[in-house]
């Protein structure tokens, strides 16, 4: 056993049996590099990473490549989702080391004096294959230019040095785009990538990219306001959701959707399942559904909910981080079908249903397997077999529920259970928001749950850590995990005001700005002012597979800054829209998130609070949440709550009714209180 074995990152733990003499990143590791002037050989990489999988048994597992790598490097590996400091910084390297986008596993060579890349790579094969070279042959010619070239790489270095700091987004100079244009050109570029047959943008692999469908549906939304609805902005994301939830990237028998889809038709997925992106997903598919019953998008939301609390949450109430694609050797073998096993378990009817809907009667679509797709719609299936709709849903509920049970007993893929403060901001989020949106207390009380286990084992009372596993947190949190998080516990006080909530979102927000916003040239950096100092300190400003650190911190802080009335909070929003202002015109549509902050300053915000007796604004509250309206926001607050904003009065003041009572603010106007349902649904409609 290595020096993994003691890690609490699942990730690190599989490769701590490699004949590799692995290091984490630490002191140590980086003073024996220095010391015994060899250079570091940093992978990257994370528990559910296919092609990680597979090159730890080409070359990590085999003792004669290992014995190269530990003859000449000092070996390092790191948990990107433990690092994800490490990974940013040396993903961006690598994109300007070799002018392509990287991924992982990431396979990068540091210098041991200055940390700096000289050359770097993802996957590499054992043996020459896919036009790459053989691993350990890589080896050996990287040493040797380690050892001959060293004035080389040094200037090298300098070079790659200089280059990340010119990639500062604050030093960006805007152009003087008007908001309203900006927001516009982020939803033409958008529509420009747009595929407008299978939905989604790009093409293969295929993304769901639940942050600019977001953006798109805002968008329709506001140009409603003004007026101008745009119908082919909604037309991109109701494509785009029906196409997802339909393919097979959607687990149609347990729930959940996979990280991202090998082709452009949505149909083979990689079969990894993320917990940021089902969080991400289910807020968007709670908000379309905000604008009118969808069955098949309540479908993916249930099952989805579901998943999440029966196969991702920790019995202590936190959410696990991800699941394996692979499972016994094989990628999506768990998930995959053979035709007569699934004819075996169902009655007939359930089979004809199922094999009509998910495409049994044609070829098989995963190595002589079948995973699940949905051919056609709904009612034209039922419309094609003769079965009426509520008969047709009894079938597939019962179907469903035999083959669930049934692969409960094949052997799963293995689960990273380590808890992420980050990923569970979006979960809870996306949480709370379906909770609402179809009246399931359980998923609400599940959000909540893994709120409380956030504040109870990551915040010690000033500063959040960004991982725990089996009782031990680890690593100072990052942006994403304040910010994230502070969007969650948002959407929490929407859902159901709970005062520690209250208290633990400003408490998250003092720290935040005390610790990560750059007092002098405005935005947030990545990591706290306290932190290990790494060859580069990012200010994230483009979405990538979740939402940029800045883009949640400017909408979080607005948020609460409105709740509150506090203008510290506003001004720090503020202040990072102006500082990465040039970096949004930049390329608006890589700026989905931070443009919401931008929309939300663009149109006057309106706020809807209702008071009143525990169990008695719930009438209330369903006026106030009908339909899509993504510039409101609305509270619950009972009497009695210590957290309530100090600008509302309290009964103990006098000349405040025990029953339900309404403030309403637009804009920078606010209404007189309101104690009629009937006149508030008039004020609201």
């Amino acid at each position: 056993m290595n020096r993994l074995a003691e890690e609490t990152s699942p990730y690190l733990r599989q490769h701590a049996d490699n004949p590799v003499d692995w290091y984490p990143w630490n002191d140590a590791a980086l003073a024996k590099a220095r010391d015994e002037d060899k250079p570091i050989l940093l992978s990257v990489g994370y528990s559910a990473c296919h092609w990680c999988h597979v090159m730890a048994h080409e070359s990590f597992e085999d003792a004669q490549t290992a014995e190269v790598m530990n003859r000449h490097f000092v070996n390092i590996k790191v948990d990107r989702e433990e690092r994800p400091d490490l990974d940013k910084v040396y993903q961006l390297a690598h994109q300007l080391l070799t002018r392509r986008t990287g991924g992982w596993p990431l396979t990068i060579f540091l210098d041991p004096e200055t940390l700096l890349p000289f050359f770097a790579g993802t996957y590499f094969p054992r043996t020459p294959r896919f036009n790459l070279p053989g691993f350990a042959d890589l080896l050996v010619r990287i040493d040797e230019a380690f050892r001959t070239q060293r004035d080389v790489l040094g200037e090298q270095g300098q070079r790659l040095s200089d280059a990340l700091s010119s990639l500062e987004p604050s030093g960006i100079a805007p152009e003087g785009l008007a908001d309203e244009k900006l927001l516009v050109a982020a939803r033409d570029q958008l529509a420009g990538s747009f595929d407008r047959a299978e939905g989604g943008f790009g093409a293969a692999p295929k993304f769901p990219m639940p942050s600019s469908m977001d953006r798109l549906l805002r968008h329709w939304g506001y140009s409603g306001k003004m007026g101008q609805r745009d119908g082919d902005a909604m037309e991109m994301v109701m494509i785009s959701l029906t196409k997802i939830a339909r393919g097979g990237i959607y687990d149609h028998v347990g729930g959940g959707f996979c990280r991202y889809s090998t082709d452009r038709h949505w149909e083979i997925p990689h079969f990894e399942k993320m917990l940021y992106d089902n969080g991400l997903l289910l807020t968007v598919y709670a908000d379309a559904l905000a604008l009118g019953d969808d069955p098949l998008f309540e479908a993916a939301v249930r099952e989805t909910a579901g998943w999440i609390m029966r196969d991702m949450q920790h019995s202590q109430g936190g959410y696990f981080s991800a699941l394996d694609a692979d499972s016994e050797g094989e990628e999506g073998k768990y998930y995959v079908w053979r035709r007569d096993s699934v004819k075996r378990l169902l009655t007939p009817d359930e089979y004809l249903l199922v094999e009509t809907l998910y495409g049994l009667d044609k070829p098989a679509n995963f190595e002589g397997r079948w995973n699940f797709r949905r051919r056609d719609a709904w009612r034209s299936v039922l419309d094609r077999l003769g079965v009426e709709s509520e008969a047709g849903g009894e079938l597939l509920r019962s179907a469903k529920s035999k083959l669930l049970a049934e692969r409960d007993t094949r052997v799963p893929p293995a689960k990273d259970d380590k808890v992420l403060t980050a990923w569970n901001g979006l979960a809870i989020r996306g949480m709370a928001r379906a909770a609402v949106r179809l009246g399931e207390p359980s998923w609400l009380r599940s959000a909540q749950r893994a709120a409380d286990f956030v504040r109870e084992n990551l915040w010690d009372g000033e500063r959040l850590t960004a991982t725990w596993r089996d009782g031990t947190p680890r690593y100072a949190g990052y942006l994403d995990d304040y910010a994230n998080m502070l969007e969650g516990l948002i959407e929490l006080l929407g859902a159901e005001w709970r005062d520690a909530d209250a208290a633990f979102a400003k408490a998250l927000a003092n720290t935040m700005i005390g610790q990560f916003y750059d007092a002098d040239e405005g935005g947030f950096f990545f990591t706290a002012h306290d932190h290990e100092a790494l060859i580069h300190r990012p200010k994230p400003t483009l979405d990538e597979s979740m939402p940029a650190g800045n883009g949640a911190a400017a909408c979080g802080l607005t948020a609460l800054g409105h709740l509150f009335a506090d203008t510290r909070y506003l001004d720090a929003a503020a202040g990072t829209l102006e500082a990465l202002r040039g970096a949004m015109e930049q390329y608006p549509a890589g700026h989905c998130t931070l443009l919401s902050a931008v929309e939300a300053n663009v149109h006057a915000p309106e706020q809807i609070i209702v008071r009143g007796p525990t169990g008695g604004l719930d009438p209330w509250l369903d006026v106030a949440r009908e339909g899509y309206r993504p510039w409101r926001h609305v509270y619950g607050i009972p009497y009695g709550c210590v957290e309530a904003p100090v600008y509302l009065p309290r009964p103990e003041d006098g000349g405040v009714p025990m029953r339900p009572t309404v403030f309403v603010c637009r804009g920078l106007q606010c209404s007189p209180r309101i104690d009629a349902l009937d006149e508030f649904r008039e004020t609201v409609s």
